[in-house]
């Protein structure tokens, strides 16, 4: 047998350093590892797809990691697998993560029903890995049936997590009033469910105020979903209050979804999002890998930033070419 068949075999076991071993290898950008990975997620697919996909999104500060980490150990609780897919910000050195989730979520890293993987964006927009989706895929072929994807932030890009899970959850804590001022129309329109944390202590007044606010704002937004309207809940992550509230809430969207045959449609709108951003990364790449563009490329950049032609048509000449 080939390596990459009984690299899928054991990722079929559940052998979580085979899970580590396959996301190290569909996040390489080594022209042979992407032949390998493709290999890989071929031989896997029939085993994914059973899992609840979930993208936990939230300004730095919200408690996302240890939110994650209470509602992980309560799923596991229940018999579930959980995979955590933390997307941390990449160093414009290294390339490797800066903050490293797992440092973070201790408790739920020993658990043998878990697994958490640091991932540097690599500069991907979105505030998420260009690899993502394919890690989720390993995740879910390792028998892991619950899939959280932590991501970086708040940003105007920060919406491309949504394109690829079902449910996508806004972590906020309360902030003195301001806010709705502090996060993104377009984040709220795409939030299955808002979770204002940090609901405890000098701050559960506070906490209490955000939430009514934003379930206010939620009914001048129209829900994404015929099946499910947005819900606002509170919690404590540090207390685990509303813990069981907010697992008890994705449940209710996945059966609710499923009902009404939008689960389904989600998933191949997820499908073909990942097409059209690989086809759209992949042309990038091949662009700069052909040496006779990446010249062209060099004199196009020079000739904008001198102001002697514009961006618009230094890109039309470059794709012409």
């Amino acid at each position: 047998m080939s390596d990459t068949a009984d690299l899928a075999t054991a990722l079929r076991s559940g052998d979580r350093r085979a899970l580590a071993r396959a996301i190290t290898l569909v996040e390489s950008t080594r022209d042979d590892h992407r032949e390998e990975a493709e290999s890989l997620l071929g031989a896997v697919l029939d085993a994914t797809g059973r899992s609840i996909r979930v993208g936990i999104s939230g300004p730095p500060g919200s408690g996302k990691s240890t939110l994650i980490e209470a509602l992980g150990l309560r799923v596991v609780g229940q018999g579930h697998r959980v995979a955590v897919l933390a997307v941390d910000p990449s160093s414009v050195r290294t390339g490797g993560s800066i903050l490293g989730d797992k440092t973070r979520m201790v408790d739920l890293g020993r658990s043998d029903a878990a697994f958490i993987r640091p991932s540097p964006t690599g500069g991907s927009l979105g505030g998420v890995a260009r690899r993502t989706r394919e890690a989720m895929l390993c995740c879910e072929a390792a028998g892991f049936d619950v899939v959280f994807v932590e991501t970086v932030g708040v940003g105007q890009s920060e919406t491309a997590v949504a394109d690829m899970v079902d449910m996508f959850a806004v972590v906020l804590a309360p902030g003195g009033g301001d806010e709705l001022q502090g996060i993104k129309r377009g984040i709220v329109e795409l939030a299955d469910a808002l979770v204002i944390n940090k609901a405890d202590g000098d701050l559960a007044a506070a906490a209490h105020r955000a939430a009514a606010d934003y379930a206010a704002a939620l009914g001048f937004v129209r829900a994404r979903s015929e099946a499910w309207t947005p819900t606002v809940l509170e919690c404590s992550a540090l207390e685990n209050r509303g813990v069981n509230e907010l697992w008890a809430t994705i449940e209710s969207f996945r059966a609710s979804l499923t009902a009404a045959g939008e689960f389904d449609i989600r998933r191949q709108d997820q499908a073909r999002s990942w097409m059209w951003a690989e086809l759209t990364d992949t042309m990038v790449d091949r662009l700069r890998a052909d040496p006779d563009v990446a010249r062209r490329l060099a004199e196009a950049e020079q000739a904008v930033i001198a102001d002697e032609i514009l961006p618009p048509v230094a890109a039309r000449a470059i794709l012409d070419a």
